[in-house]
């Protein structure tokens, strides 16, 4: 997916919002905005939305000297989810289709995204779960993603942030764990999770996890190390969790499926979707035009 230009507006957004999560200095809030407003001028459209934001949480991180600026709302998301996991993990017991109710919930756990929100409460968190529960199913492909899953003998599991990853956790507990590898971020970008996220949330004790040595907020393969470019062109299922992979992946021709809760116009026209919907889509699904 390329940037729009409706996507200008939300890069100064999200880099007024990251420089007071920092910082109190409304001085240096205007040096961040000015700085990204240079960035804008120069701006490639035809690149995919997350090198911009790589390039916007870089400076501001450099410019407040702040290594992680959301380290503590991943922390009290990370602890918020576990909080429910053991209730959700019954739901899903109880339920008559445990992968579908599985993927509704990561879906529902891709609300953590201070990306695209300013600010989140837990109480927002846990009604999105309610809510996706009950949801029609209109942009889901559950009988195909299962299908998939059975048939991939190594699978890709691109997380997206902290908080949501327990959510994801679920889901891959329903899954052949065996051939699954989470990928986390090599280094902090707003709240998307990390290594240290993932160790938190209990990701290793069920499956591998692996980084993939980028600060990008979705999977920019030429920001990654060569060991993940390696270990995704093995891969022969991918699992592209939030709009960051969307956006950044969805112009590739792999198998791919995408799973995220369109949240934003820009992504929800570019998908097909409302927004708000729940997707779990092939990436052959947007190249075909089938939406």
């Amino acid at each position: 997916m390329h940037i729009y230009l409706d996507c200008v507006p939300c890069f100064i957004r999200q880099a007024l919002d990251a420089a007071r999560h920092v910082t109190d200095d409304e001085l240096v809030h205007e040096m961040i905005v000015r700085k990204v407003a240079e960035l804008i001028a120069e701006l490639d459209m035809t690149n995919p939305p997350p090198v911009m934001g790589q390039r916007i949480h870089r400076l501001v991180r450099e410019m407040a000297n702040v290594e992680d600026p959301y380290h503590h709302f991943k922390q009290r998301f990370n602890d918020a989810a576990l909080s429910r996991y053991s209730n959700l993990r019954e739901i899903i017991a109880d339920s008559a289709n445990h992968i579908e109710t599985a993927v509704r919930i990561a879906i529902a756990g891709n609300i953590i995204d201070f990306g695209v929100k300013s600010k989140l409460e837990e109480s927002e968190l846990f009604e999105t779960i309610k809510q996706c529960l009950i949801q029609e199913n209109t942009g889901m492909q559950i009988k195909e993603f299962i299908e998939a899953v059975n048939k991939a003998e190594d699978i890709l599991y691109l997380a997206d942030n902290a908080g949501e990853i327990v959510f994801d956790r679920l889901l891959i507990e329903q899954l052949p764990v065996e051939k699954i590898t989470v990928v986390v971020k090599g280094r902090p970008v707003i709240n998307d999770a990390t290594m240290e996220d993932a160790i938190r949330t209990g990701l290793p004790q069920i499956t591998d996890v692996i980084d993939n040595g980028s600060d990008a907020p979705g999977t920019i393969l030429e920001s990654c190390s060569q060991s993940f470019r390696n270990r995704f062109e093995k891969a022969d299922m991918v699992i592209a969790k939030g709009q960051g992979n969307y956006e950044s992946l969805s112009n590739l021709d792999k198998n791919i499926f995408f799973m995220l809760k369109a949240k934003c116009p820009v992504i929800a026209s570019d998908i097909g979707c409302k927004v708000g919907e729940m997707v779990l889509l092939h990436n052959n699904s947007f190249r075909k035009g089938r939406l």
